[in-house]
């Protein structure tokens, strides 16, 4: 299991990467492995400002559909594109080519309430 140490995780599964005030936000190789085969990958909220903990998306899997929930407020400014024609990088990279979306935060001291890879190996069982 894949669970990089630089990165800040969620209960919900996602990952956080920031710099600046901007934050990219996927999620886990865990999740991933759980959803199966990622077939579609749905941001309808881009351009949006949402709250932590509001659905920003969602991810269809062969057997399943799963909500994707903000990790953090902001505004949504990217959708990573590729995935409309490559789902399937979410199963293969789900930490560097199969990213979601960027995010400008707009209150970086909700990065306090997100876990560590230790924390998140934990919650896992890893």
């Amino acid at each position: 299991m894949n669970i990089p140490s630089e990165l800040k995780y969620t209960k919900d599964h996602e990952w956080v990467s920031v710099e600046g005030d901007i934050a990219t936000i996927g999620i886990t190789d865990f999740a991933q492995s759980e959803l199966g085969d990622i077939v579609y990958v749905e941001v309808e909220t881009l351009d949006e400002t949402l709250e932590a903990e509001e659905i920003f998306g969602s991810v269809e899997a062969v057997k399943t559909v799963s909500d994707l929930f903000l990790p953090l407020s902001g505004e949504i400014i990217e959708f990573n594109t590729a995935l409309e024609d490559e789902p399937e990088k979410v199963n293969t990279d789900p930490y560097g080519d199969g990213w979601m979306i960027k995010l400008k935060c707009s209150d970086l001291s909700q990065l306090e309430n997100l876990m560590s890879a230790d924390a998140y190996k934990t919650l896992i069982g890893a």
